[in-house]
């Protein structure tokens, strides 16, 4: 199926020329998303997650975060590729990313969108919360399963956040979510009788009424935040 998007390419703050997905909101718009990458890359999966944010009125921009290492990087689940796309995670900053992310935010703030939100899953979902902490301009986030989060918990978000963990996520324990919402009470924490990646219908955790119901507190949470 053809996507409602397409790449386009951005220059970020550090000059490197970075490439993002790009889908204009579906519909009447309620607002701008930069969504971000699990660590396999601006996937078809990805894209088609960008496309569905889209069709809730949201218009979405998605940074190839890996741009700097390697080009166009796309994976499977598959073990060689996950060490593949843990590799290039390796290889690329926290500031990097951060950069990134104010990139889309300021072009969507640029196309009038209105107020701009960010979500991630898995490295994305750690990526979000620094965004949160560090970017200008956001009127909310909503971050998934980020395993990184907890080496951030000394940081404090610059607007509204919500976060979104597997009870049986076997990366995350559940001593790392409590410490956060210990650490962060004004974050809200919502924790789901699932496993890892519960959002992505391409994996063996894939839980759907889990992914409903955390869609739509992100929905909620970005149409009670207008900026």
């Amino acid at each position: 199926m053809a996507h409602l998007g397409k790449m386009i390419t951005l220059k970020s703050g550090d000059g490197a020329e970075i490439d993002y997905y790009h889908v204009a909101a579906q519909g009447a718009r309620k607002g701008g998303l930069v969504c971000v990458m699990e660590i396999f890359g601006v996937t078809d999966h990805i894209k088609d997650v960008c496309d569905a944010w889209a069709k809730d009125g949201l218009e979405v921009i998605s940074p190839a975060l890996y741009d700097r290492a390697e080009k166009n990087f796309q994976a499977d689940y598959s073990p060689d590729a996950i060490q593949k796309g843990l590799a290039l995670r390796a290889k690329t900053s926290a500031e990097n990313n951060i950069q990134d992310v104010q990139t889309g935010i300021d072009y969507l703030k640029g196309r009038n969108a209105g107020p701009v939100y960010v979500t991630g899953y898995c490295y994305g979902g750690t990526v979000t919360w620094l965004a949160a902490c560090r970017c200008t301009g956001l009127a909310a986030a909503a971050g998934y399963y980020g395993g990184g989060i907890g080496d951030y918990i000394g940081e404090k978000p610059k607007c509204p956040t919500i976060l979104h963990f597997g009870e049986h996520d076997k990366g995350i324990p559940m001593t790392t979510v409590r410490k956060i919402e210990a650490a962060r009470p004004e974050v809200k924490v919502y924790v789901y009788d699932a496993g890892h990646g519960f959002q992505s219908d391409r994996r063996s955790d894939y839980n759907e009424a889990c992914a409903k119901l955390a869609k739509s507190r992100c929905l909620e949470l970005f149409a009670a935040n207008k900026g």
